[in-house]
């Protein structure tokens, strides 16, 4: 019996920018008894359905994106006669539909760290449960990544997991409903190992794929001291203080390495923070902006984040602090109106955000918003050929419309040709030349000009335009593009690189004395 784990995409481009992590977490999660699971990532090439063989278990995760291929996936390869397993954020919100569009034989809900296995052996003995709970696996439990069954050059950056969970409850985001609002972080330890290893194999550029890397805000300790909750106050203190560890340790591995990770807004008011990010050189963030006014800030339930020129001035602290800002903006709330667009367009500008990404407004499963969505479509749900849109993952992608929650006063394909504009305008080669100023030299400039262009590419031009042959050049362009940015991105294997040790304080050898 062989294993098989599979990332489906519809789209591939031979190369990728950032590995798929669940699928070599899986992989280390695989027991040796069944030997080393074949792991296929359909964003580089699709699955080769003849290796898969009769009593093999072929496990597929899925998101909503990416839903409907895997469907396929794993119909095919219950047709050739494998167990077919499926998990993901999709299947744990939906965990009847990969049984009914996928052929599914079990669906995992919830994290596969330890269930896994289970699941596996249930397989072999031909008596698998049709559902499991994996459930939120506590962090000593969360597994390091099997990075040696990485295919070699294939991948811009690798990625690492350090804690898992969002205490938020943004209105359009389910992370803090699938992985829970109690941050759970890793181990120091194993998350510095983990990283050491990637750089042995050459990856100098790594994401940190954290739900949210700032789990404990200033306010929120703040507000335990002001309700006089003691134990929460030492629970959060160290929590942050296991966080500036970490960024010590990193600070302290080779000088050529670069993190970029994801953030709320408040980490500006933390300076501290920012400081200690600087010295770990995690030189990137994504920041979830969302909206420039109040009002949409309100809508999103994320009115802790500020609007305006008091917007622009949080937002430049990060770079005033060495922190660069992918600022990521959603469009088609209820508050927007047509100048909203070019309002976002000239703030993300003064704010001197390095990168920025302009996404419209999707009602995605486990959220609020979905939710409300849901709700207001149950009497009369428009379809298309037969399949309601509040299963528009269901629909192929040349078929699914580009917005599905109506707006009360643009429609839908004003709303589309405005964002794509904005996409336009900030990516524009003048407007990316000047922001490649932030780079230290003249191969870092162009570095920078081929990266905006590959991530407009992948982002913009081949998700929202509805225009099949311009759909298809932005795949061609980001298949072409991608070739010398991931080579920008290589580096020299330090195969005998050693992991560093915690430095030992006065306090620590005064405790061991004591």
């Amino acid at each position: 019996m062989s294993i098989h784990l599979v990332n489906p995409s519809d789209t591939s481009f031979g190369t990728a920018v950032i590995t798929p992590r669940w699928l070599y977490v899986l992989a280390a999660a695989t027991a040796q008894s069944f030997g080393d699971p074949e792991i296929c990532d359909e964003t580089l090439e699709h699955l080769d359905l003849e290796r898969v063989q009769r009593g093999d278990v072929v496990g597929i995760g899925i998101h909503t994106g990416n839903a409907l291929r895997g469907y396929e996936v794993g119909r095919a390869a219950r047709e050739r006669g494998a167990w077919v397993v499926f998990g993901g954020i999709h299947s744990t919100l939906y965990p009847e539909e990969p049984f009914e569009q996928g052929g599914a034989h079990v669906v995992v809900k919830g994290d596969g760290d330890i269930v896994w296995n289970r699941v596996l052996g249930d397989c072999a003995a031909s008596v698998p449960q049709r559902i499991y709970n994996g459930g939120k696996v506590e962090p000593a439990d969360l597994k390091q990544a099997r990075w040696d069954l990485l295919p070699a050059n294939s991948y811009m950056w690798a990625s690492v997991q350090t804690v898992r969970g969002c205490a938020k409850h943004c209105s359009f985001c389910s992370v803090w409903r699938t992985d829970g609002q109690r941050p759970r972080q890793r181990a120091t330890d194993s998350v510095i190992e983990e990283i050491v290893e990637l750089r042995r194999r050459g990856f100098s550029f790594i994401a940190l794929a954290d739900d949210n890397f700032y789990p404990v805000t200033l306010t929120d300790i703040q507000l335990a001291k002001r309700q006089n909750n003691q134990a929460r106050v030492d629970q959060l203190e160290a929590m942050r203080k296991e966080r500036f560890e970490l960024m010590e340790r990193l600070s302290e591995l080779p000088k050529d390495m670069t993190f970029f990770t994801q953030i709320t807004m408040e980490a500006a008011e933390d300076t501290g923070f920012l400081d200690a990010m600087k010295k770990a050189r995690i030189k990137g963030a994504l920041v979830g902006v969302e909206a420039v006014t109040a009002e949409g800030l309100k809508s999103v339930y994320k009115d802790f984040n500020l609007s305006g020129d008091d917007l622009v001035k949080q937002l430049r602290t990060f770079s005033e602090h060495g922190v660069h800002v992918l600022g990521s903006f959603i469009f088609g709330l209820p508050t927007d109106r047509p100048d909203t667009f070019d309002a976002t367009h000239d703030l993300a500008q003064r704010a001197g955000l390095t990168f920025a990404q302009f996404v419209m407004l999707t009602p995605f499963p486990g959220t609020v918003d979905f939710e409300k969505w849901e709700k207001a479509q149950a009497d009369d749900v428009a379809k298309v050929d037969g399949i309601p849109l509040t299963r528009y993952w269901l629909i192929p992608a040349y078929k699914r419309p580009k917005m599905f929650m109506p707006h009360p006063s643009m429609s839908s394909e004003e709303m589309r040709a405005r964002t794509q504009r904005v996409w336009d305008r900030f990516y524009s080669l003048g407007s990316v030349w000047k922001r490649s100023r932030c780079t230290p030299n003249l191969r870092a400039r162009l570095a920078f000009v081929f990266i905006s262009k590959l991530y407009r590419q992948m982002y913009a031009s081949s998700g929202i335009t509805t225009d099949s042959a311009r759909r298809n050049r932005a795949g061609a362009w980001a298949r072409w593009l991608a070739i010398p940015c991931r080579k920008l991105f290589q580096a020299r294997p330090m195969p005998e690189l050693q992991i560093p040790r915690p430095k030992i304080t006065a306090q620590d050898l005064f405790q061991v004395i004591q």
